[in-house]
């Protein structure tokens, strides 16, 4: 058969080595597959066909440590896991069948009880009876904490294939932000990822599992896990099975281009991904360590299921280009491993992941990651031609794939700032609904000037410089009460006040932290700035200390007026919002100090909390009360309904704001600037991919709204005064769409004689901070910040040389 594309250069920065106990495993899988019903007679395999698929070499690739008694039951896990697809797609999907596919799904649950001593229902078919088997050989070797995520995880793998019974159904292909959510859950890799704690008895403390850093590592090893499998996949799921749920064919109908083109650019996805797993083994995880205070053998726990992720990554490269399932130029002889002992190195020859100093953090960060760079230097890349061969099985595509990698690593540090770009080119933002503006406007407008004024927003703090960032003009030009007025038309004249005043505060905020903490590069304050800011925030109502600045007075002076009505536990929701939103303040200005335009992907999911759209959107469930059940917000449709909401909203601004970011302020966080540098686009192309992306996500709050919320009311049995609060919640997020479009076209602060106004003289200081550190009378800074840290001898290496 004809191949659709050829193969691109992956990034394989890992050597795959192979687990000497793959002739057991293959073995004892197949006697249990036969056991639980799973072969002949299941009218779904035969023993032939599991042999063909060769469950055993893929757990053997990818956990090549593991011990015979261990790798034979993650390998049952797999065999299990593949016949549930395969057997949802006979039994479900072909037929159409979500009724049925639904009450197969809701059965599944009773086997994964988080009490071990649970009495489960019989089984009453192989898929049951195999993970009855497999939960209690499995889970009393781990904590509770495991126990709960892997249930989940598997809960997520399994009902979320409705969600792709319900694509196929529908006809519909995902948008690119949609598809790469929805497949974590579908594709499985969080759920191995998790086996991965089990198998390199490298169990997560419950100290720092549910932290940002372990978080983005398991999203980005998933999603490199399922976008490779994308790749070796499309030939057998989009042309022979009809599949819709492919990151090639999303990339293909969402850029309209080839699908050699959209194969490369799920490769440049895939290898983006990798360094973002790598960013944050080497940049957060040390600061997470320090900061919880995690003792040793936690943290070595943390590091050894990184190289846990790392084996997976490379051990499932190797296996995709040797079994019969994919598309790999044939298989079984692409590629090479080497088979080593249990408990051998796994890194690279001469490389720092062959330290042998017996500090733990070399002894866990073996296996070369992120020192790939280190090779490519050392072989002289600069010599190295910008394209080769697509050779995925050879050694000329592991050369060419890590080349091409480090000159993107590369470009992400190299964005100049401060750049003249002139005024932002707008598109036609087609937004579908009717916006309705508060009749209390006027009079909270100069509420909330009054308020800022009156908590010290409006003033220079003493003893911090550029603390001065408003004043009476710039707040009315900013008109931060316009956008509350139309995000909550209904509300009352205080609770306008409110929402005006959570605006301005939440604002200016994200201007303060940049501004105060990031022209110095002080992070260590920023911290310290944020961690004091929940003190603000009792549950219990509870006295709080003297605020010392206006973001703590003006946050004291919100929380009394916001959270006095509720119960403890919505209060207890409200400040978890809060406080997303303000710790991502300290993500930009981490990835800020890096010098980094951020991994499309972390930036987008990111964006929501940078832009407060959990703040603001939990400001409108206020008044939801408990007649909704909190299953229903947490529910993939309603998530999905919030976040295309969210997206794009962020994506508005992000438009808008591009000449501000980008020229005024020297910023690296704006998704036009993240596309531009991932797609190696100019400035309108930029716009015209944001543009597209911007109103697929309201395409799919559409969808949403109208096809899947009358499904899950039926699937969760609501009742009718139920079904009324969530209907109105989809009218508010409409309304908030409406008032945030309607903002940025009518507040003062975007426009290019608005930006001279308010934001020329940082423009200028950073122009001319360049230029002394040109002329050499200030050591030279990419950034334009006050170089502070360590100088002298042996420190240049901390200061990016000026281009």
């Amino acid at each position: 058969m004809t191949q659709p594309f050829e193969l691109p250069s992956f990034y394989v920065p890992h050597p795959a080595r192979l687990n000497p106990h793959l002739d057991e495993a293959r073995a004892h899988s197949t006697g249990w597959a036969r056991e639980m019903g799973m072969l002949e007679g299941s009218g779904i395999w035969d023993q032939a066909d599991l042999e063909a698929h060769d469950y055993g070499l893929l757990c053997a690739y990818t956990h090549p440590d593991a011990s015979a008694e261990v790798l034979s039951l993650v390998t049952d896990w797999y065999v299990w896991v593949f016949f549930f697809d395969d057997h949802f797609l006979d039994m479900y999907k072909r037929t159409n069948d979500r009724e049925a596919g639904k009450a197969h799904l809701d059965r599944l649950p009773l086997f994964m009880p988080a009490d071990p001593a649970t009495p489960v229902p019989e089984p009453e078919n192989p898929v049951e009876a195999g993970l009855a088997d497999l939960w209690r050989r499995t889970v009393p070797a781990m904590g509770e904490d495991w126990r709960i995520r892997f249930a989940e995880s598997t809960r997520n793998l399994l009902d979320e294939s409705l969600w792709e019974l319900a694509n196929i159904n529908a006809g519909r292909i995902a948008n690119p932000v949609e598809y790469i959510e929805m497949r974590r859950k579908v594709g499985g890799a969080p759920w191995s990822a998790q086996l991965v704690e089990y198998a390199a008895n490298a169990e997560v403390p419950q100290e720092v599992s549910g932290s940002r850093a372990l978080r983005v590592l398991m999203d980005a090893f998933s999603d490199g896990v399922h976008l490779r499998n994308d790749i070796f996949s499309y030939q057998r799921e989009v042309e022979d099975e009809g599949e819709l749920s492919n990151g090639i064919l999303v990339l293909e109908r969402f850029l309209e281009c080839s699908t050699q083109e959209a194969a490369d650019a799920v490769n440049d996805l895939l290898t983006s991904r990798l360094h973002q797993f790598e960013n944050t083994v080497f940049t957060e995880l040390p600061v997470l360590f320090a900061e919880t205070g995690l003792d040793p053998e936690g943290c070595a726990r943390v590091m050894a299921y990184v190289k846990g992720l790392q084996d997976w990554q490379a051990g499932g490269h190797e296996w995709h280009l040797r079994s019969s399932r994919y598309m790999n130029g044939g298989g079984a002889g692409a590629g090479s491993a080497t088979e080593v002992a249990p408990g051998a190195g796994g890194g690279l020859p001469g490389l720092p992941g062959q330290s042998a100093t017996g500090n733990w953090w070399d002894q866990y960060a073996i296996g070369g990651i992120g020192t790939s760079a280190l090779d490519i230097l050392r072989k002289g890349a600069a010599s190295a031609p910008a394209t080769a061969p697509p050779d995925a099985a050879g050694s000329g595509a592991a050369t060419s794939g890590a080349a091409r990698s480090e000159r993107r690593r590369a470009r992400a540090h190299s964005h100049v700032p401060f750049q003249a770009v002139g005024p932002v080119q707008l598109p036609e933002f087609r937004l579908p609904f009717t916006l309705t503006l508060s009749p209390h406007l006027d009079g909270a407008r100069d509420r909330v000037v009054e308020w800022a004024d009156r908590v010290g927003l409006l003033s220079e703090h003493p003893g911090v410089p550029g603390s001065g960032i408003w004043d009476a003009e710039s707040m009315r030009d900013y008109d931060l009460a316009l956008c509350a007025a139309g995000l909550h038309p209904d509300a009352t004249a205080d609770q306008l006040d409110i929402a005006s005043a959570w605006l301005a505060w939440g604002t200016w905020a994200d201007d303060y932290f940049p501004r105060v903490f990031g022209r110095t590069r002080d992070l260590a304050g920023a911290k310290a700035a944020n961690a004091r800011l929940p003190l603000f925030m009792p549950l219990d109502g509870g006295p709080v200390p003297e605020p010392a600045n206006a973001l703590e007075r003006g946050l004291a002076d919100l929380w009394e007026r916001t959270a006095g009505p509720m119960t403890v536990e919505a209060r207890g929701r409200f400040r978890e919002a809060v406080e997303v939103m303000t710790a991502s303040w300290i993500w930009e200005l981490a990835n800020q100090i890096q010098h980094r335009v951020p991994d499309p992907v972390d930036y987008l999911e990111m964006r929501r909390s940078t832009f407060g759209s959990e703040l603001t959107t939990a400001l409108s469930r206020l008044g939801h009360g408990r007649t909704v059940p909190e299953e229903a917000y947490r529910h993939g449709s309603v998530r999905a309904l919030e976040n295309s909401a969210m997206d794009y909203g962020a994506m508005v601004n992000d438009l808008f704001s591009y000449q501000k970011e980008v020229e005024y302020e020297g910023e690296l966080h704006n998704l036009v600037l993240v596309v531009q540098n991932f797609f190696s686009c100019d400035y309108p192309s930029a716009v015209r991919i944001v543009d597209d992306l911007m109103h697929s996500r309201l395409d799919q709050f559409q969808h949403v709204a109208q096809k899947e919320l009358p499904v899950l009311y039926e699937d969760l049995g609501l009742d009718a005064e139920a079904r009324k609060v969530l209907d109105g919640y989809v009218r508010e997020l409409e309304n908030w769409l409406a008032g945030v479009l309607n903002w940025h076209e009518g507040c003062r602060r975007y426009r290019t004689e608005d930006l001279e106004r308010h934001f020329g003289a940082e423009r200028d200081l950073a122009a001319a901070t360049r230029v002394r550190a040109a002329a050499g009378e200030v050591p030279r800074s990419r950034t334009g910040a006050l170089p502070l840290g360590p100088t002298g001898l042996g420190t240049a290496s901390l200061r990016l040389p000026l281009s």
